[in-house]
């Protein structure tokens, strides 16, 4: 009979979860359509090398880079979040295996003996104070039949993966963010050298119109407009003084060092600026470079599983548990034969009368696994933009810096034929002044040129991914 209930039960419960027993809902996530190649993407550069577009040989970079990774507080903090992804992973596999406990117990008791009446038979005596000693080893196990547990541990992994992939990212931004901060210290110097040059050929023409003054072959107006062209090389080094602050202070919160030392590191000497052609790459690569675009992918595919777990509880759970002990009043019968106690049984819960709570939480899932999906696909389009971005800004800023270079030499061999010409008696001081002013600034603008042309190559590095985002030592 016992058996018999037990088997009508069983039944009952399966007929009640069949009601809402199902396969979690179907939501697409197709990889993202990516175009062929890069629109601004130059050809031709198939040998150029992806490691090549930082400037590596500088060795303040790479002394800097290496403080971030040492002691970046953003780094640091990515590195712990991964040591507790992967603390849940662990606990997520340990939840599958059995749980064995086991506990020890004194526990004395006094009763008052005329709780059982006065009537009692005769010889018969009530004991009003024992104690009692217990020792138990227990154990309780979840066989996840319908893959509960198995789906959450695969959420927890996934999710490690995309805590290491954001490592990655953290990594790539850092150093991105640092040789730009080097180029732009590195620019700040060769424009100040520029300026210091415009400074001095002014001031030459400053003291030439003085000379002129004081022997009365020009008039004192000559020399105010040549001062006027000094000042102007003084104020434009004045204002590029005011951009060393603001990077220190950056190199600062990046690395974790005090202002001292990254002024330490920042006035080793610089190498001679190189600019690297720009490489070739594919569209269908950023898939497997980008750091982001696999912390969005791995947590895609922990929102599957998120949604498959949370299915399953739909599904009975079983539960089987054990239990083996000592149970004795007297301390020295502790382990006598008498004394063992155990138990072994199984439970069964099943959802029966869920009122819709089971069916929202599982639309709650697909919802989440829809919300990862548009991330993921937002990621892959958003690396897209910026790599296309990064080639075009990587073509304009070269043809930038070419009609630079060739605005500072016309103009400087302007200026040097006018001050012949003026020595010579062919032209007057205003030719010559006017001349100096069209060179002014266009060694500074080369400089400058030359720095937004490194920075551009920074950020196609860190478009494409960057060369596993490590560093030459």
């Amino acid at each position: 009979m016992k058996r018999a209930a037990l088997l009508l039960s069983a039944s009952i419960s399966f007929a009640l979860v069949g009601c809402v027993a199902g396969p979690p809902p179907e939501i697409a996530t197709p990889v993202p359509e990516v175009p062929q190649s890069f629109t601004y993407a130059p050809t031709g550069s198939e040998a150029a090398a992806l490691a090549d577009l930082l400037p590596s040989d500088d060795r303040a970079f790479l002394s800097l880079s290496n403080a971030a990774f040492a002691n970046s507080p953003s780094l640091l903090e990515a590195a712990a979040r991964v040591d507790r992804a992967i603390a849940g992973r662990g606990a997520a596999a340990a939840s599958r295996m059995p749980q064995i406990t086991g506990s020890g117990s004194v526990e004395a008791t006094r009763t008052n003996p005329n709780q059982f009446g006065t009537n009692l038979p005769q010889g018969i005596s009530i004991d009003t104070e024992r104690v009692a000693y217990g020792a138990n080893l227990s154990a309780v196990w979840d066989p996840d039949l319908f893959g509960r547990l198995r789906a959450q541990e695969r959420s927890t992994a996934q999710r490690a993966e995309a805590a290491a992939a954001d490592v990655s990212a953290v990594r790539l931004s850092l150093t991105a963010e640092i040789a730009g901060a080097v180029i732009d210290w590195r620019t700040l110097s060769e424009r100040e050298a520029a300026l210091n040059e415009d400074l001095v050929a002014a001031e030459s023409l400053v003291a030439l119109a003085d000379i002129r003054e004081r022997a009365g072959i020009a008039p004192g107006f000559d020399r105010v407009r040549a001062e006027t062209t000094a000042e102007a090389s003084r104020s434009r080094l004045a204002v590029l003084a005011n951009e060393r602050p603001r990077i220190v202070g950056r190199l600062i919160t990046l690395t974790a060092q005090p202002a001292s030392r990254v002024r330490e590191i920042l006035d080793i000497n610089a190498p001679e600026t190189r600019l690297s052609a720009a490489p070739a790459s594919l569209p269908s690569n950023l898939l497997n470079n980008r750091p982001d675009i696999i912390a969005a992918s791995a947590r895609l595919s922990a929102s599957d599983s998120d949604l498959a777990a949370t299915a399953a509880n739909r599904f009975p759970q079983f539960t089987l548990s054990a239990a083996l002990g000592l149970l004795t009043f007297d301390l020295g019968d502790l382990f006598n034969d008498d004394a063992v106690v155990g138990s072994v049984g199984g439970s069964l819960l099943a959802p029966l009368l869920e009122f819709g709570r089971i069916e929202a939480q599982i639309d709650g899932a697909a919802a989440d696994k829809r919300i990862a999906f548009q991330s993921y696909r937002g990621r892959v389009f958003a690396a897209l933009g910026e790599t296309e971005a990064a080639y075009g800004l990587v073509a304009a800023a070269d043809r930038e810096l070419a009609a630079a270079t060739r605005e500072y030499a016309s103009a400087n061999r302007a200026a040097q034929l006018a001050e012949v010409r003026f020595r010579a008696g062919l032209a007057n001081f205003l030719t010559v002044l006017d001349a100096r002013r069209a060179a002014d600034a266009s060694g500074e603008r080369v400089a400058a040129s030359r720095g937004r042309a490194s920075r551009a190559r920074v950020l196609l590095w860190q478009a494409l991914g960057g060369n596993n985002v490590g560093l030459p030592e």
